[in-house]
This record gives structure tokens, sequence and C-alpha cells, in this order.
């Protein structure tokens, strides 16, 4: 069987498909993954196939700035992006599909993905990577550049759901056209359209349970991890040997602002802890190392987090789910999207804190947020959390794609 796993979006979007497609391979499948261009080397390290699509991600959405880090899109330019981007995805993903027994598409902007698994006749999956991507009354819709609060009632959350459903509307317009080129009728609902009555959640039942609205099945099968055994920097060997366990600093692909990372150290050296600052794409860097805190690059997080007091970091699925399974405390401080849920989430099970958010933190407030993280019954609940998680989510989600398509 030949599946084509698709997901828009950066490391944290592409390394899920990644442990899935390493997974099918072990079952004798081929898997070909579809995914944006600053990640087509690493994933042929594997030996898995990559097509590439949609532009550079790291310039489009890394680095620092002054201030806050806003990213400059107008509504127009936005609206000509979306439709980019759907016209890029019926270009790019059908023909990387056309040999292909089935997709698989993770991530909420898979707009043309099932138009296409519907043309060439093969079966379609969705699948998404937090709970709060797919309906449900009992938490609101995520959103970019903002969010809801996570104490709304359950028909506050339905109605936010349905204007959800509503802003999937300007995507269309370019959707049915590209649809009617290969005869195929419009579609009323585009969100529907994309998530199926019968999408799949890559996520930790206890750590992230789905909840979905009525008509809509979940499989859930636990998240999507990478079992791998490369090893730490040497550097970064000597400096966890070199004193107590240290603070991880780190927001992935996330864009940040130019003072990030000296209110990141500032903060852990503050309560008299070393750090290691991950530069992610935004390349923090502070003014002042010293000794007391290590810079590094992209490091083995499995192997990491064990080693390290609290793990401080912006929220993504992966790094939140990687944190849990490690035991280790955690404090997420949000910027986007399902971000704000991760946080809550971790603060509701007593795992970690609901850190201050992005454009708000400060040397005092995320010192504070450390504080309550390291106390000993966050600890412990962390260890313990770490204790029921589902670690095959990968090997399950595969297992079940062979026996039901293979």
């Amino acid at each position: 069987m030949q599946v084509l796993l698709s997901s828009i979006g950066s490391r944290g979007d592409v390394q899920p498909i990644v442990a899935l497609g390493l997974e099918l391979q072990k079952l004798g499948h081929r898997a070909r993954l579809c995914v944006a261009p600053n990640f087509k080397e690493w994933i042929e390290s594997y030996g898995l196939e990559c097509t590439p699509i949609g532009p550079d991600l790291r310039k489009m959405t890394g680095g620092t700035v002054p201030g806050k880090p806003v990213l400059p899109f107008s509504k127009e330019q936005l609206q000509q992006l979306a439709d980019q981007m759907v016209r890029g995805q019926f270009q790019v993903i059908g023909e990387a599909a056309r040999d292909c027994d089935l997709i698989v598409a993770a991530g909420a902007l898979q707009i043309a993905t099932r138009s296409i698994a519907e043309a060439l006749n093969i079966p379609y999956i969705f699948a998404a990577y937090c709970p709060v991507v797919l309906p449900s009354s009992k938490y609101p819709p995520p959103k970019m550049g903002e969010h809801y609060s996570h104490s709304l009632s359950e028909a506050e959350n339905e109605q936010l759901w349905k204007e959800d459903e509503e802003s999937f509307g300007k995507f269309g317009a370019i959707l049915n056209e590209e649809r009617a080129k290969t005869g195929q009728g419009p579609v009323k609902n585009v969100q529907r359209h994309m998530f199926t009555d019968r999408p799949w959640l890559a996520a930790d039942p206890v750590l992230a349970p789905a909840f979905p609205l009525t008509g809509m099945q979940v499989m859930q099968t636990g998240a999507w991890m990478i079992s791998e055994e490369t090893p730490l920097p040497s550097e970064l060997e000597e400096f966890l040997a070199d004193g107590e366990p240290p603070i991880y600093l780190g927001f992935g692909s996330m864009r940040a602002s130019d003072q990030t990372a000296g209110v990141l150290v500032e903060a852990a050296r503050s309560l008299g802890l070393r750090s290691i600052l991950s530069q992610g794409w935004a390349g923090l860097t502070p003014g002042d190392m010293g000794t007391d805190c290590l810079s590094i690059g992209d490091v083995n997080h499995a192997k990491l987090f064990p080693q390290v007091a609290a793990i401080v970091h912006h929220g993504g699925a992966g790094t939140t789910q990687t944190a849990a399974r490690a035991g280790t405390a955690q404090v997420i401080i949000p910027h986007n999207y399902d971000q704000f849920y991760w946080a809550h989430r971790v603060q509701e099970l007593g795992a970690g804190v609901s850190g201050p958010l992005r454009d708000d933190i400060t040397v005092d407030n995320v010192a504070q947020a450390l504080g309550e993280c390291l106390r000993l019954e966050v600890v412990r609940r962390a260890q313990e959390l770490a204790g029921h998680m589902e670690l095959d989510g990968a090997r399950i989600a595969a297992e079940r794609l062979a026996d039901e398509f293979g």
C-alpha cells in the first residue's frame, strides 16, 4: 500500500506524520510525505519520500522582531495567500497522490485534500493533533492571533464553533472553482467537508481526551511520536553533568520579540537556576550567556527533557506531549491557536503551569510561573501523568490503517 501523508505547517505539524510513515514502513507499506520544503532533507534522512509544497515557512514565520511579533499581512493579503494555498494543494498534492492508495491529511489547513482523494477515488482520513481542532461543546475553537476563555458555557462554545465553521467560507469559492475542473459538485460546508464525520485524533487520551459533537465519531490513537536514539551533542551532555538540572527554554518555530531570550534566561537566573536556551526558528540568543546558560540548536527532546528540572515552551502539541511523557513539569507560554488549550490542560491536570501570554512576559512573571512549576506537588503530578501516557500512538495508527485499507 502506498500512502500519502500530508501536513501544512511547521516542525510540530510534520514530525507526527514522519512517525506514522516510519511505522507504516515497518509494516511493509510505503509512505510519501507532502510538507513544507524546510523539512525535505530531514524527512529523506529517514528513508521516506518527500514532495515539498508551499513557501519556506521559516522565512515567513521565524526570526525576531522589535516589539510584538505580529505577522505583517493585511486581510486582503491573507485572502490572496489562502487562494494561492488551495490552488497549490490541488496542483502539488494532486500530483503526489496519483499513485497512492490512501491519503492521510493532518492539520486544519487541508482544504483541497479530500477533493483530491475523491477525484482519484481513494480513501481519505483527516487527522488532528489536538482535540480543540474538532468541534465540541466542551471547549471553544482555536483562533489565530487570539483566544477564547476555557470557562465558557457549552452553549457559548457551540455558538463560537458555528461562527468558526462560517469563517472557513473564505476558502469556499476557490475550493469549488478547483473542484469544478474535475467535474465535482460544490461543497457547502468547507470545515465539515475537510474534517469528515470520522476524523482521527493523534493526541494522548489522558492528556487531551476527545469530546466531539453529536454525529462525529473520533478515532483517538494517541500521539504520533518518533522513537529515535539520536544522542545529545557532547557540549550539551557536559553542561547537564556540570551542575543541578537546568531549565529548558524554547519557543520552537514561533516568531519572537528581540527581548524574549533575555527575559527567559534572566527569569531562570533570578531563581538561581541554570538554563538551556533553544534557538528555534526565532534564533533566540541572550546578550549575556554566562556560564549558567547554554544555547542549543535542534536536539532530541525525548532524551533531553527527562534530564531538566522544568520545561518552559510555547505549547506546541508535540513539545507538550514530549514534556508530559518525560514526566517533567512544564510552563506553557502560549502564542497562538491550540497552544492556549495545551496550557489550560497542563494546568488543569496539575502537571504544569499556564504561564503569561507571549506579549506579556517579564522576568518577574516568568520567574513566578517557574517557581509554581517547581513546587513538589506539581513535579510529582507530572511524574504520575507520564506513567499513564500512551506510548505507541503511531504504531496503533499504522496498524489501524493497514487493517482497514491495506
